[in-house]
């Protein structure tokens, strides 16, 4: 199957006081980013969308870019974590504030509503503290990549013989061809859904081809058209 080389075209609009970039490319749907620190914003869209509808749809968000922009004057930045109540956790692509309770019983972490509650036994030092969420962290990985890494064995006929999570520090993702094994980062747990599922696809299309080049790259946008979108998202994202 021959795949067409990603065409893009950029440009500007101006609505009111805010500057949006444009980026026009070989895409099926409209993104919107309001990037941290300052509030930049940029939207990329399918190149068959006319410039006017482009506008007509960043008036339609206005109110949104707006209430975003408003957000990153005093947004977070990463700091080291003490896992104490309060600070900001991340669980695909998710905020949560960290509620500790102290109980005389087996440590855990519970999801509810926009708190992440972290259980554990009065006294718990910070090192520990860290393990636990780490480790919830990786139990939830460990639920969801056996669904995707078997729908995109499907899809690409390749068979992956094992998988493992790690702190890496340099990379999201590793494959190793000869035994089959991909590895993953710990910290996509934090990242959005879709994002986890391109670095899966990005490692399984090495067991098709080892290198990032033209077939890579094409065998890339054959089965996830928009991997770009996600791999720049991610870039964004400090490891």
């Amino acid at each position: 199957m021959k795949i067409n080389k990603p065409v893009l075209k950029t440009s500007k609009l101006q609505l009111d006081d805010i500057t949006i970039e444009v980026e026009q490319k070989n895409i099926k749907n409209i993104y919107l980013y309001v990037y941290p620190p300052v509030g930049r914003v940029r939207i990329a869209a399918p190149m068959r969308m006319s410039l006017n509808a482009i506008r007509d749809y960043a008036i339609s968000k206005l109110k949104w870019i707006k209430k975003q922009q408003a957000k990153h004057p005093n947004q977070e930045r990463e700091i080291t974590q003490e896992f104490i109540n309060q600070e900001s956790y991340y669980f695909l692509g998710k905020r949560y504030l960290l509620q500790v309770v102290e109980v005389e019983a087996k440590p855990g972490i519970e999801l509810k509503d926009s708190t992440l509650i972290l259980y554990i036994r009065p006294g718990t030092p910070e090192d520990r503290r860290q393990a636990i969420i780490e480790n919830w962290y990786r139990s939830q990985l460990k639920l969801m990549l056996p669904e995707i890494i078997a729908k995109w064995e499907k899809q690409l006929k390749v068979n992956v013989s094992e998988f493992g999570i790690k702190k890496m520090k340099t990379k999201w993702g590793t494959c190793n061809i000869q035994a089959r094994r991909i590895w993953l980062n710990l910290e996509l747990a934090k990242k959005p859904p879709q994002c986890l599922e391109y670095i899966v696809v990005h490692e399984m299309i090495h067991l098709l081809e080892c290198k990032h080049n033209a077939r890579f790259k094409s065998l890339m946008d054959e089965h996830l058209p928009d991997w770009r979108l996600y791999k720049e998202d991610l870039n964004r994202s400090p490891i």
